[in-house]
């Protein structure tokens, strides 16, 4: 990819989000940060000196629209990053309909609302959307129902996506991780009643790794589907 590229980021705060963030900032590329709030979006301001930042909460899809329809857009989005993801676990004869809506506007509606609202910037520089999914948007495990619900109907929206799109020179990428270490991974083995060792899991790092490769890819081919799992 051409440098100073420019980059619409969810997830930034921390774990693969902050990882590819601090990657992309240090080789002088542009970065705009989404952020749930105010507080957050200084926050994120401050930890990545000269980029941009673009308040919209992604539990409320409905609202997105709205929200960014206030504030300076970027004029140029190369590459949109969707690694912004909630986790809650537990059986599906336990769950609410209020926990499947907060899985689903996160994980699913929030990412297809912001490429709705950033397409007209990506076709017009043939750019690339990219999709962190999860190793649960490919297999479906006991109380990971409504997570892996969300992370599934976001393979399916990559997938189309990625036929409506080609016509237009857009390029998208699923990237699948395996149990990353950071702070989601932390909530699950707490919320599954295990102990948590980050020395076993994925370095954000490494997945940070695997997304940049996706997005420097010479444009004589694009990765559309890429696992990633712990090597130890």
């Amino acid at each position: 990819m051409a440098p100073m590229a420019t980059h619409v980021i969810t997830g930034a705060g921390s774990g693969i989000g902050a990882a590819v963030a601090r990657r992309l900032h240090e080789r002088g590329d542009e970065l705009v940060l989404v952020a749930r709030d105010l507080k957050r979006a200084k926050e994120l301001a401050e930890q990545y000196p000269g980029a941009r930042t673009l308040v919209a909460d992604l539990a409320d899809p409905d609202r997105i629209s709205w929200a960014l329809g206030k504030q300076a857009q970027p004029e140029q989005v190369d590459t949109l990053l969707h690694i912004a993801g909630i986790v809650d676990l537990g059986p599906i004869g336990e769950l609410r309909p209020r926990t499947w809506h907060q899985q689903l506007n996160v994980n699913l509606i929030a990412p297809a609302e912001l490429t709705r609202l950033f397409l007209p910037q990506i076709r017009a520089v043939r750019g690339q959307v990219l999709f962190v999914n999860s190793g649960a948007g490919l297999n479906a495990h006991a109380e990971w129902g409504a997570y892996a619900a969300a992370k599934h109907g976001l393979k399916a929206l990559a997938d189309s996506l990625r036929h409506e799109e080609k016509p237009n020179g857009i390029r998208v990428t699923s990237v699948y991780p395996g149990r990353t270490a950071g702070p989601m991974q932390a909530k699950v083995h707490s919320q599954e009643g295990k102990e948590y060792d980050a020395s076993r899991w994925i370095d954000p790092e490494s997945v940070a790794t695997t997304i940049l490769t996706a997005l420097d890819l010479p444009r004589d081919a694009e990765i559309n589907d890429l696992t990633v799992r712990p090597g130890r």
